[in-house]
């Protein structure tokens, strides 16, 4: 028997909106009138929360089941924790031991796998098999997780900012999906880019041929974040037509923007969360002197790594 479906608060209620920084050093550096959305902030430190939360809110399991590098894992585990609910999330055994220990630490169980010999979709397959019970979430791949990351798009529409351009990474597409959905909701006409690594380029294969293409195998980019096979079915339906392009980046790209928003915006932002900053160094043409706003999604980053990577 299903039991009653409890009505919880909206994410919106729950989220702590988005924090601009009006990164003006950085952005005469760059040369750009410069604004970072810093998800850093956000519940568990990053934008996963927003997701996770609204998925968790919304189905009736009591039980959720989910893959990740780790932030929408964080996400999840406290979502669940705040609505009463569990979860377990596969990770894979090279995931940053801060983000995994966070994940404990909300109380989420991980299993830690080798995606050299499993993928993180072959594991939740098998695992929906046994576990009928429970929600299998894709962490970008669900229209829930689209509604819940609009939330971020929305902010951005309703900031009173005019933007000529906003940047965020791309992986799955949960991101740049939902913030396209929820700026069109509210009428804002601001351009969208993603930022990806070349190493991780699947999305920007894909947009140029037109057609839903993949990686191989997990790419071995810094970015621990976008270490995905593809876009979402669901995400790549509003991104090919919703995005005005995406730019690939170098590692070293990545990494100097780390360095950069550390140095001149005063944010430890993680590999991932600096791609829309490490866009204006690969692309500079394409925003010289406009408008610009990066969006920072996260600033989950093991210490070691972030020392080294400071260090150059």
């Amino acid at each position: 028997m299903v039991s009653e479906f409890t009505q919880h608060p909206p994410v919106r209620d729950v989220v702590r909106p988005t924090t601009f920084v009006e990164a003006t050093r950085l952005g005469r550096r760059l040369g750009v009138e410069l604004t970072i959305a810093s998800e850093t902030f956000q519940h568990t430190g990053s934008f996963k929360f927003r997701a996770a939360y609204h998925l968790a809110s919304q189905v009736r399991q009591r039980h959720i089941i989910t893959a990740s590098s780790g932030n929408f894992g964080q996400g999840l585990a406290f979502a669940c924790q705040l609505l009463n609910k569990s979860c377990l999330v596969v990770m894979p055994n090279t995931s940053a031991k801060t983000k995994v220990d966070a994940v404990r630490e909300f109380g989420g169980e991980v299993e830690l796998i080798d995606v050299k010999r499993i993928s993180r979709a072959a594991r939740l397959s098998e695992l929906a098999a046994v576990r009928g019970a429970s929600y299998i979430a894709s962490p970008y791949d669900d229209p829930l997780v689209i509604e819940g990351n609009a939330t971020l798009g929305a902010e951005l529409a309703a900031s009173g900012k005019s933007f000529d351009f906003i940047i965020a990474p791309v992986g799955g597409g949960g991101l740049t999906s939902g913030i396209i959905r929820g700026l069109r909701v509210h009428g804002c006409p601001a351009r969208v880019y993603a930022a990806e690594p070349e190493l991780a380029n699947d999305a920007a294969r894909s947009l140029r041929s037109g057609q839903l293409l993949a990686n191989a195998t997990e790419p071995p980019t810094i970015a621990d974040g976008v270490r995905t096979l593809s876009l979402g079915q669901h995400n790549w339906a509003i991104l090919r037509d919703g995005l005005e392009g995406i730019i690939e980046v170098s590692e070293e790209q990545i990494k100097e923007s780390v360095r950069l928003l550390f140095t001149l915006a005063n944010l430890k932002v993680e590999p991932t969360g600096v791609l829309g900053v490490a866009a204006l160094l690969a692309a500079p043409k394409v925003f010289y002197g406009q408008a610009v706003c990066c969006v920072a999604s996260g600033g989950n980053v093991d210490p070691e790594l972030f020392r080294n990577i400071l260090a150059g």
